[in-house]
């Protein structure tokens, strides 16, 4: 089940690079099919969610749209159509740092220089309006950069996050899907019982997640929440707030015990790495 995570930057012809892996894999590319699931869940408009992760919500929305639940419902959307079907190529929505820890993931950036996206864009919305366009380019960046540091604490233009980099400026699109689909293919990353129950174990945590975060009782309450094979682990909150948590977390599907490890354990883990 060959399952591809890119990121990419607006005018770097990721899109097209995705769309070529999707045709050769002979799988599904998502994106859209998110906006939908999380205007949904959220019951917002789709085009709040897209304003949203362009950066170009205006300041009504920004304050009263809730972050966290669109990531917690968009990590739970990407995990869960990750588990089904063949495989997919997943474009954006942080799946690359979401799913880095799956194995038989393959985690791509598609990027180029400024100069060369800002032309690309210019002549793909027909516009001399230079100055409209790099601040486009630049907001979308800005908006994403944000994104990532507020979720996962990292630089997503740091090479080190992927498992390959594909510069357009120098490599076609076509040379970009022969070199991830050649690595998709690759023994290295061909998925295994222990690769495909990380990627279980990450889906339940995730949908334990979101079900915290529909649950009155639950959703002001933080929590570390990791899954073993149905065993449900919740730490990092005070025992006062763990019966309510366990009790979410048990009536969720696929989770078999629900466990709470105290601060004092998790410190002492801690101090023993």
């Amino acid at each position: 089940m060959p399952i591809v995570a890119i990121t990419r930057e607006m005018g770097s012809l990721g899109k097209d690079v995705a769309a070529g892996l999707g045709e050769a894999l002979d799988v599904p590319v998502i994106y859209h099919e998110l906006i939908d699931q999380l205007a949904d869940r959220m019951r917002v408009r789709k085009s709040h969610v897209i304003r949203l992760l362009d950066g170009k919500a205006g300041l009504l929305e920004r304050m009263t749209a809730d972050k966290t639940s669109l990531f917690v419902h968009s990590a739970d959307e990407i995990v869960t159509m990750a588990l089904r079907g063949k495989g997919a190529v997943i474009r954006g929505w942080g799946a690359n740092h979401l799913l880095r820890g799956v194995r038989h993931v393959v985690c791509v950036r598609v990027c180029a220089p400024l100069k060369l996206r800002r032309e690309r864009m210019l002549e793909r919305l027909d516009t001399e309006d230079d100055a409209r366009v790099t601040d486009e380019i630049q907001l979308n960046d800005e908006a994403h950069t944000a994104i990532m540091r507020r979720h996962f604490d990292v630089q997503w233009t740091d090479s080190e996050h992927y498992d390959l980099v594909l510069n357009t400026q120098r490599v076609s699109i076509n040379q970009c899907v022969d070199e991830v689909t050649r690595i998709v293919r690759s023994e290295k990353f061909s998925e295994t019982e222990a690769s495909r129950k990380q990627l279980e174990d990450l889906a339940l945590s995730m949908r334990v997640r979101a079900a915290f975060r529909q649950s009155p009782e639950a959703r002001a309450i933080r929590a570390m929440v990791s899954a073993d094979a149905g065993r449900v682990t919740l730490s990092g909150c005070s025992t006062d707030d763990m019966l309510a948590l366990m009790e979410v977390a048990a009536a969720v599907e696929g989770v078999s015990d629900v466990v709470y490890r105290a601060q004092a354990e998790d410190a002492e883990s801690a101090q023993k790495h």
